[in-house]
Formats: C-alpha cells, sequence, structure tokens
C-alpha cells in the first residue's frame, strides 16, 4: 500500500523591521504567535534590520542572533547545514551594502536542508538579499526555496531581479522545481477567467485614482497622471510562458490584501491602501502540487507586522522532476 505524504506548508512573513531591540516585546510575541499558529514547514522571513551605524563587520553577527533567536522561539531552525554534513551559518543574506536580511526558517522534524544547498545572493543581482535553499520535503526530487524581497523603489530593477531569480532556478529547456515567497513589492501579472470568459488581473489595478509622488515606485513609466497602471513586470517575467505561477491565482482563492490594514501612523505612512504584494511563486514541476492557500489574517498576524502572512500547502508526492 502507498504510503501517505503529509502536504508541507510554505509560509512568508516580511516582519516590519525585526530588531534586536524588538526581541521580548508585544510584536515580537505576535510575531512568535503568528508563526506558531501558522505552524509552516519552510518560512521565508523578511525585514530583519541590524543597526547600520555598526560597523558592516558586524551586522552578519547581529543579524544572525535575531533570526536563530526567533527561530528557536518557534520551534524551528535556521541553521545550513554545508557539502560534507556539518552545521552551516544561519540562512540568511543581505546586500552588503545594506543592513537589510532575507531568511529562511523550517521544522527540521518535517523538511530536511540538502547538503551543500544554501546560497546567498546580494548587490549587484539583489537590492535586498536572497536567501536561497534546497530541502528534502519528502518529494521525488529536492525543492529549491528562496526568501525574496523587491527592490522598492525601482520598477526596471524588481524585472531585472526577477531575471536573476528565473536563472537560479532554470534547468536546460525547463525549470527546476523550486518556490520563491516574498514581499515582491509589486502587483503580479498573473490572470484568471472572469464569470464571462475574459482573461483579467487577478489583482485590479489600484493606483487608477491615486495623486502622491510615490507613484513613480509602482507605475509603468510614462502612465503617471494618464492610466497610472501597475508595473507588472517583474513576476511577468517569472509567469511567462508558465516557467512560474501565482499560486493565490492559480488555486483561484478569493482574494486577500496582504499589506493595508496598518492606519497611518502605527507604521510607516501608507499611501498606497490595500494590495496584495507578498506573493508564492512556484515554478513548472510544482504546479500540480499545488493544493491550498491562505492569507493569516488572526490578531496576532495583523499586529505583528505591516504584511500579513500568506501560506501556501504542496502535495511532495505530486511534484516532478522537472519540466
Amino acid at each position: 500500500m502507498e504510503m501517505l505524504v503529509r502536504n508541507k506548508r510554505f509560509a512568508n512573513l516580511n516582519a516590519y523591521k525585526l530588531r534586536s531591540s524588538t526581541i521580548g516585546d508585544a510584536s515580537w510575541h505576535a510575531r512568535v504567535t503568528a508563526i506558531g499558529e501558522i505552524a509552516p514547514d519552510v518560512l521565508a522571513l523578511q525585514e530583519v534590520v541590524v543597526d547600520e551605524t555598526r560597523p558592516p563587520s558586524e551586522w552578519a553577527d547581529e543579524a544572525s542572533t535575531i533570526i536563530q533567536q526567533l527561530a528557536a522561539e518557534c520551534g524551528l531552525s535556521a541553521t545550513t547545514v554545508r557539502a560534507d554534513g556539518s552545521p552551516g551559518p544561519t540562512a540568511m543574506a543581505n546586500n552588503a551594502h545594506r543592513g537589510w536580511y532575507t531568511a529562511l526558517l523550517f521544522n527540521p522534524e518535517t523538511v530536511s536542508p540538502t547538503p551543500g544547498g544554501f546560497r546567498r545572493l546580494g548587490a549587484p543581482d539583489f537590492w535586498h538579499g536572497f536567501t536561497m535553499m534546497e530541502f528534502d520535503i519528502g518529494a521525488p526530487v529536492s525543492v529549491t526555496v528562496g526568501s525574496y524581497h523587491g527592490d522598492p523603489f525601482r520598477g526596471s530593477w524588481r524585472r531585472d531581479e526577477a531575471m536573476r531569480i528565473k536563472g537560479l532556478l532554470r534547468a536546460t529547456g525547463g525549470a527546476k522545481p523550486g518556490v520563491v515567497l516574498g514581499d515582491y513589492n509589486a502587483l503580479s501579472a498573473a490572470q484568471v477567467r472572469t464569470q464571462d470568459g475574459r482573461l483579467a488581473f487577478y489583482d485590479e489595478e489600484p493606483y487608477l485614482t491615486h495623486d502622491h509622488d510615490d507613484l513613480e515606485y509602482q507605475l509603468l513609466p510614462g502612465s503617471i497622471g494618464g492610466k497610472q497602471l501597475a508595473d507588472r513586470r517583474q513576476s511577468e517575467t517569472l509567469l511567462r510562458r508558465g516557467f512560474m505561477v501565482d499560486a493565490a491565482a492559480h488555486l483561484n482563492v478569493p482574494w486577500q490584501a496582504t499589506v493595508g490594514h496598518w492606519e497611518d501612523g502605527k507604521g510607516d505612512p501608507d499611501p498606497w491602501g490595500k494590495r496584495r504584494i507578498d506573493l508564492v511563486l512556484a515554478t513548472r514541476p510544482v504546479v500540480s502540487a499545488l493544493r491550498r492557500y491562505t492569507t493569516c489574517t488572526s490578531p496576532a498576524a495583523k499586529i505583528a507586522s505591516d504584511h500579513l502572512p500568506v501560506i501556501c500547502e504542496i502535495d511532495p508526492s505530486k511534484i516532478e522532476e522537472g519540466a
């Protein structure tokens, strides 16, 4: 009789400026509570921020301490495995010129890092660091997982970052099994079929009536003051020819915003309103394994960050070797 393999839960959390000074405070406990509610097998984390007035040589130790303590309090691990099987560094990455980190945490009881499967990338490829690691999740092949934080200011850079991600996940003539979770800092280009049979963006145009200076960061060049169309070139690059799919749109779940629930003055001022910029994108070999997608809207999640966590469940037995 074929043994059943439990679905694996991949989640994303932009933790809103997770610093050493937040350890133990109310926001820290809200983050720990929210992560506990999600119970992820793999968690992609963004916005671990260190004191940039300190020498850059000290940044990694500070970031690692924050990430490792969060992992420990959540019953997770953030320690990589070297090719020889020995424990490696914390699964985190940054642009060496900036003290903002992405990271990957995982449940060591349910998934295992592939020895030598950790990579960290920064400038010139990524405005924030890109943390990438291969995992054994009980699938026929290992799965590459990335924690991504898109450039917040430049649509053209986000597009170039997408090309780099695509290169990291490509196989000759196809794609490796992979999932990239993150704060993409832009709307998805994914489309769905409407009731009358038309194709339309899963995320509707939110900027048509906006009037503020920050529009430059989110609109297609030349559209400010006109149609004011969202710049979707980043995800358009990744979704082209089905190289990846947007898990929420692919499963056609009811749309939910991931940002816009914090009022101005609670965190950073927000001129944007409700949007979905935290995404889970899966490569072609993983598409048939996508099972469930949700946005965590618990009280703890709403306190923890200005970004709500998103969760995607994947059936490891349905992942293909390559496509």
